[in-house]
C-alpha cells in the first residue's frame, strides 16, 4: 500500500439509490466510500484477482466457462478475468450508477478497465445483485461476488440476505451443475463456511491473502453438486 499523509481529495460524490457514494484520491490511491464506510482502493488487488483465479481453478478445466462478477468496484476482478482468454462470457452486476460512470471512457477509474469493457465477452448489468440472482434466467459456471467487506460486514442491511440460506439457494439456482461460488471477504469466516455446507455446497474451502496489517483477506469457495 502507498503510504501518504496527504488529506484525501473528493473527486466525485453522488447520492445513489442506496445512499451516498464517494470517489476520492489520497496520494496515488483512488478510494471508494459508501455511506461513510470504506469499501476498497487501488492499492493492491491480489485478493480480487484470487477471487477470479480460484473460481476458475475449481472448475477443473471446464471449457470457456461463463462468469458472473458481483460488484464492479475499482475493476480489479473484471480486468483480471478479461485478461484471461480462457473465460467465456463475463457479466458484471453493479447496482451503483456512479461506479459504472466512473469506469466509462474518460472516467477516473477507466484506465484499469478500458480494455476489459471493450472486450466483446463483457457485459454490465446495472442491477442489485441480491435481486439479480433471484430473478435472472441466465446461468453461469462461476459466481465471483465482491459486494461487501465480507459475509458478516455488509455495506447495506439488505445485502445480508445474500449470505443467508435463501440467498445462497438463489446463487445455486443460477449456477450450472458443478459451478463454483466464490465470495470475497476482508477476513476469513469459519461461520460462513458452515453456512455454505448447510446450503448444499461441496468442496467448501477458504483461500487467504496476507495483508500488511491485520487479518488476511479471504476468498470462500463452494461447488454446486453436479
Amino acid at each position: 500500500m502507498t503510504a501518504t499523509t496527504e488529506p484525501p481529495e473528493v473527486l466525485d460524490r453522488r447520492e445513489g439509490p442506496y445512499g451516498e457514494v464517494v470517489l476520492r484520491r489520497q496520494g496515488t490511491l483512488l478510494q471508494i466510500i459508501a455511506n461513510g464506510c470504506f469499501l476498497m482502493d487501488t492499492s493492491d488487488g491480489r485478493s480480487e484477482r484470487l477471487l477470479i483465479d480460484a473460481a476458475y481453478d475449481a472448475l477443473d478445466g471446464r471449457t470457456a466457462p461463463d462468469v458472473l462478477i458481483g460488484g464492479l468496484g475499482v475493476g480489479f476482478s473484471l480486468a483480471h478475468a478479461a485478461a484471461d482468454p480462457r473465460w467465456g462470457r463475463i457479466t458484471v452486476v453493479e447496482r451503483e450508477p456512479a461506479l459504472v460512470d466512473w469506469h466509462r471512457p474518460g472516467g477516473p477509474l477507466s484506465g484499469p478497465t478500458a480494455e476489459a469493457l471493450a472486450d466483446p465477452r463483457t457485459a454490465i448489468a446495472e442491477a442489485d445483485l441480491v435481486a439479480y440472482v433471484h430473478e435472472t434466467s441466465d446461468t453461469f459456471d462461476a459466481l465471483c461476488l465482491d459486494i461487501d467487506n465480507g459475509p458478516g460486514w455488509t455495506v447495506t442491511e439488505d445485502n445480508g440476505e445474500l449470505y443467508a440460506p435463501a440467498g445462497l439457494a438463489a446463487c445455486a439456482r443460477v449456477l450450472n451443475p458443478g459451478g463454483v461460488l466464490a465470495v470475497w471477504s476482508a477476513r476469513p469466516s469459519p461461520e460462513f463456511e458452515g453456512t455454505l455446507r448447510n446450503a448444499g455446497f461441496q468442496q467448501v474451502r477458504t483461500e487467504e491473502v496476507a495483508v500488511a496489517r491485520g487479518v488476511p483477506d479471504a476468498v470462500h469457495l463452494g461447488v454446486r453438486p453436479g
